[in-house]
């Protein structure tokens, strides 16, 4: 989106030295157990926290608050520089649930699957894909559990409603199962 001076909103612009932002958000946030989920590329809380924040679409206003699972990310502030100022940051006591809590300007609590920075390039867009899928009702450490048990991004790329993938390796080999 560009502004009245032609100016690139700071969504759109990716930090000097760092890939684009790996967020995929839920088209309507708060009807799944997941709105969506966030790939960091490092387990440094105060970078990453820094990115989402201040390159997080604008349709979902501003973010307040944040709180976030410890075995998910090394030590890290509790407070974190943005461009608008700081972010409050907390943590679940004792949490393994991979999960980030952002807590928005207007209240909304966004709940965002955390994508453990080791995925491969396929696990990672899958749980990308699969957090943000309509009907998805996986929790988040059953969402990466399935994942990690399944073969990389499939080609089909779909999620079924009940949030499972719909394509299941065939036992028969390609060429049987295609009549060629």
């Amino acid at each position: 989106m560009t502004t009245s001076k032609g100016l690139m909103h700071p969504s759109e612009i990716a930090p000097v030295g760092r890939g684009p932002l790996r967020l995929n958000m839920a088209e309507h946030p708060g009807k799944n157990r997941l709105d969506g989920a966030w790939w960091p590329q490092s387990r440094d809380l105060a970078v990453e926290l820094a990115d989402l924040v201040d390159h997080i679409p604008p349709r979902f206003g501003r973010v307040a608050r944040v709180l976030f699972s410890p075995p998910d990310w090394d030590p890290g502030p509790r407070r974190v520089p943005v461009a608008g100022g700081y972010v409050k940051v907390g943590s679940f006591p004792r949490d393994d649930s991979h999960l980030i809590d952002l807590t928005m300007s207007d209240r909304t609590v966004l709940h965002v699957l955390v994508v453990p920075t080791g995925f491969t390039a396929g696990q990672g867009e899958e749980a990308l894909l699969a957090a943000a899928t309509s009907g998805n009702a996986h929790s988040a450490n059953d969402l990466l559990a399935e994942v990690v048990d399944s073969p990389d991004v499939d080609p089909t790329g779909h999620w079924t409603d009940d949030g499972g993938s719909w394509w299941r390796r065939s036992p028969m080999p390609p060429s049987f199962r295609t009549g060629s």
